[in-house]
C-alpha cells in the first residue's frame, strides 16, 4: 500500500560511481547513470555540493527526495553519504544505494532490504559510515570479466554495444523500481523488480519473448 501523506519521509537515493569524464561510460558508474536519468525524468538538477557529493533536492511521486552522487571515488562513498544522511536526519531504511554488481549477469537487477557489502568497496564504506548494513540497495549486473582479466580493470571498461542496449533497458526498469520504492512497501517492490527480472532472464535463455 502507498504511504499516506501524513507518513511522508525524506528519502535518499545514492548512485555510486567515480567522478570525472574518464569514468563516465564505465561499468563501475551505473549508479551515477541511473540517478542522472531519474533526475532528468523528474526535472531535478544536481546543483549543490555537499560533503564531497553533488546532490539534487526535489520531489518524486509526492515524496521529498535527495539524489546523491559522491565525488570521493568509489572506495570512500560512505564519507559523503553518511554525513548527508545525518544532516537531513534520514534513517538508514530510507536510504537506497544503487551500484554495480559483478556477480549478476549484465542488465540483471536485484533489490534487497539489507545485507553485507558482498565485497563491493563502495558498500563497505557506506556500511562503515552508517554503522549498519540495514539499508536498501539496488544492485545492477555488469557481468564477470572474461578469462583471467582483473576485476579491477574490468569495472573500469565500457560496455560493449550489445551490452549497452541491454543496459539502457535495465536503466529504465531500475528507474521504475526506484519510483515504486518511494511510495510502496519495499517487500512488494522487491517482488516486482526481482521477479520481473528473473522472468525476463529465463525467457531470454529459452529464446522466447519475456512479455
Amino acid at each position: 500500500m502507498p504511504l499516506p501523506a501524513s507518513a511522508t519521509h525524506r528519502r535518499i537515493i545514492a548512485g555510486l560511481g567515480n567522478p570525472g569524464k574518464d569514468y563516465t561510460r564505465t561499468r563501475h558508474n551505473v549508479g551515477f547513470n541511473i540517478v542522472d536519468r531519474l533526475a532528468d525524468k523528474h526535472n531535478l538538477r544536481f546543483n549543490k555540493m555537499m560533503n564531497r557529493a553533488i546532490i539534487a533536492n526535489g520531489e518524486i511521486a509526492g515524496e521529498k527526495v535527495i539524489l546523491v552522487k559522491p565525488q570521493t571515488f568509489m572506495n570512500e562513498s560512505g564519507s559523503s553519504i553518511g554525513p548527508i544522511a545525518r544532516y537531513y536526519k534520514v534513517e538508514p531504511q530510507h536510504i537506497m544505494v544503487v551500484y554495480d554488481e559483478l556477480d549478476l549477469p549484465v542488465a540483471q537487477l536485484r533489490m534487497r532490504k539489507a545485507g553485507s557489502s558482498g565485497g563491493h568497496n563502495g558498500m563497505k564504506s557506506i556500511i562503515a559510515h552508517l554503522s549498519t548494513d540495514d539499508f536498501p540497495r539496488l544492485r545492477v549486473g555488469i557481468g564477470r570479466p572474461p578469462g583471467r582479466m582483473n576485476p579491477v580493470d574490468f569495472v573500469l571498461e565500457p560496455f560493449t554495444k550489445s551490452e549497452l542496449d541491454l543496459m539502457n533497458e535495465a536503466y529504465e526498469r531500475a528507474i521504475q523500481g526506484l519510483e515504486r520504492w518511494l511510495v510502496d512497501d519495499i517487500e512488494k517492490v522487491m517482488n516486482i523488480v526481482n521477479l520481473s527480472d528473473d522472468k525476463r532472464r529465463n525467457a531470454q535463455e529459452r529464446g522466447v519473448d519475456a512479455d
